[in-house]
């Protein structure tokens, strides 16, 4: 891969900010509104994008993703018209993946079947839990059956199917959440997102646990034990972590988050969404403003980013160093180099003592059990 990023593919992510309600975990950029003008949306959108063109009309989109939110919620027709200004304006990758975020709650067979006719070929159902108590205490408007009946549906109408589950939940054992996994992984999808629940500040779950609400969370040696047995059990069922968090068949591994985790380029499009771009040798960190509102009115006159900032190469370099990392493949050293960043190869083999790190072929890795104290391996990697 070159310095420039230009080799680790190119993105277009769309942000879809509303959703039914909002889940007490969840501190993304969502909504929840009662009516939503779809026709302004998709013209926010194509505004948005045509002013990017200008900028970036001569790359390759290898991806689309659009995520949220709720992206299901989407009226069909905002997704043809979106792709149909992607196409218009860019080259396109004739292997392009393009992914909708979905609920079980709003899954309809008519309604997949719309969105697989304007273009998407993968789908990503944020199932979260397969069990009803757990997906009540998650916040979630879904049942189980409609979980199923969502994979199912999904199954029929696209050839890429993920979906995620989160673990690490209150009051959750050993074995419940090992037949928990081993029936998702019976479900015949190639891709599984499995996240360890995480309590984050201004969140509804934030408060509750500063309140001292939140009882049953795992301690760390159960967290530990409960990421061993994912990582065990989807080995067995071929499907290994190719990304601390996320599952796959070889080749059902999210192209678009590679992009992110290998220091590609890609546009953020919609409010609050974040991008990355290269523009005649220097790269960009891309914001947009959260309010959907405000977001929109600026797609009138630009792109609608509230700031761009140029990242210094050092900060390149250690952005390519951190989402690398996460990968099963590693970071690539000579890349690395490239970018004007150079590892301590004493603290490397220290790390290899420890059997946290492995380093073949000019890249070094976090190994199984490396991954399970990631940021302490990269403490230990950036520390002056």
């Amino acid at each position: 891969m070159r310095p420039d990023t230009q080799d680790a593919g190119f993105g277009i992510y769309i942000h879809w900010p509303f959703c039914q309600s909002k889940c007490p975990y969840c501190d993304f950029n969502s909504h929840v509104a009662a009516n939503i003008d779809h026709r302004a949306w998709a013209r926010a959108y194509t505004r948005a994008l045509a002013h990017y063109a200008q900028e970036t009309g001569e790359r390759v989109v290898n991806s689309i993703f659009f995520g949220g939110g709720t992206p299901s919620l989407m009226a069909p027709e905002i997704v043809e018209t979106v792709l149909w200004c992607i196409t218009e304006n860019w080259k396109i990758d004739r292997d392009v993946e393009i992914t909708l975020e979905a609920n079980p709650s709003s899954v309809e067979a008519g309604r997949f079947a719309d969105y697989r006719a304007a273009g998407v070929n993968r789908v990503s159902l944020g199932v979260q839990a397969l069990n009803d108590a757990d997906l009540r205490a998650l916040g979630r408007l879904h049942s189980t059956r409609e979980a199923l009946q969502a994979i199912e549906i999904a199954n029929k109408n696209f050839h890429r199917v993920s979906f995620d589950l989160i673990y690490a939940r209150q009051d959750q054992t050993i074995n419940s959440w090992r037949q928990e996994l081993a029936f998702a992984l019976s479900l015949g999808t190639e891709h599984l997102s499995l996240y360890q629940l995480t309590i984050e500040d201004g969140t509804a779950f934030g408060k509750r646990h500063a309140a001292g609400k939140l009882p049953g969370l795992p301690d760390d040696d159960l967290s530990a034990d409960l990421y061993e047995i994912t990582q065990i059990l989807c080995e067995e069922a071929g499907l290994p972590a190719y990304e601390v968090s996320n599952h796959a068949k070889p080749w059902a591994q999210s192209r678009h988050n590679l992009i992110y985790w290998r220091g590609g380029d890609f546009i953020g499009i919609g409010p609050g969404a974040h991008g990355r771009l290269t523009l005649s040798g220097t790269r960009y960190a891309t914001e947009t403003p959260l309010d959907p509102q405000e977001w929109r009115a600026k797609t009138q006159k630009s792109c609608a980013e509230s700031q761009r900032t140029a990242l210094p190469p050092h900060e390149v370099a250690l952005e390519y160093l951190m989402m690398s990392l996460r990968l099963a493949e590693g970071t690539d050293l000579e890349r690395l180099s490239a970018l004007g960043f150079q590892l301590d190869h004493e603290k490397i083999r220290n790390l290899q003592d420890l059997g946290l790190v492995s380093i073949s072929n000019s890249a070094i890795r976090a190994t199984a059990k490396g991954r399970m104290v990631l940021n302490s391996i990269l403490r230990e990697l950036l520390a002056v």
